[in-house]
């Protein structure tokens, strides 16, 4: 059978029967209906009219326009409501008793330790600051003892004991004045012994 490659002019009707071979075939038309897809079901809630109840965020001034309620400023002394409440078996105000673990001079890590040794965990505020107060009077007294030791080697280490002593007394009483305000005092470096102590030292009860 003679292909579509094949030159062999000694065939002159060649070109006919190429053209019959590749002549393009119509195929029969079909003619099909468009079919109509089932209507989906109704999974979400009819549209609902909001109530006065349920813009209580909102005020409706008197051109009908929708504003927001006025803002009401905190001011500073609802910080923290709790700092005049009285802690359960000492008797002292709250912010009193969140404020003695700062303070310097050793005074609070033993007043510190007195609170982790005898306040429940329910008392779960005081406790925490207790605790953070007395990691950070353990943290400063390991730095100075090694400056300490230091310093009888070179001056050097003596001079910057000295600061560090001044540096660290002025951010316990900073430390000691925000937590008798009732702010929030985080002194991220003694974070894990914070939560060791608090959890370690507890009372019997």
């Amino acid at each position: 059978m003679p292909t579509k490659y094949d030159t062999n002019p000694l065939d002159p009707d060649f070109p006919e029967k190429i053209k019959a071979e590749t002549a393009t075939k119509v195929l029969p038309e079909k003619v099909e209906r468009t079919r109509q897809f089932a209507a989906p079901p109704m999974t979400e809630e009819q549209t609902r009219r909001f109530t006065s109840q349920d813009s209580n965020g909102f005020s409706t001034p008197n051109d009908g326009e929708n504003a927001a309620a006025r803002y009401q400023p905190v001011s500073l002394g609802n910080i923290d409501q709790t700092i005049s409440r009285k802690v359960s078996l000492v008797g002292l105000p709250e912010n009193i008793m969140t404020a003695l673990p700062y303070i310097p001079w050793y005074i609070g890590m033993v007043a510190g330790l007195l609170i982790l040794l005898f306040l429940p965990k329910s008392e779960a505020k005081v406790r925490f600051h207790a605790a953070q107060g007395l990691a950070a009077h353990l943290a400063i007294l390991a730095v100075s003892t090694i400056l300490g030791i230091l310093s009888r080697v070179t001056d050097f280490a003596a001079f910057g004991n000295g600061i560090f002593n001044v540096v660290t007394m002025v951010l316990l009483l900073i430390f000691a004045f925000k937590a008798w305000k009732g702010r929030p005092v985080h002194i991220e470096s003694v974070d894990e012994l914070t939560n060791w102590l608090e959890d370690k030292i507890s009372t019997k009860q």
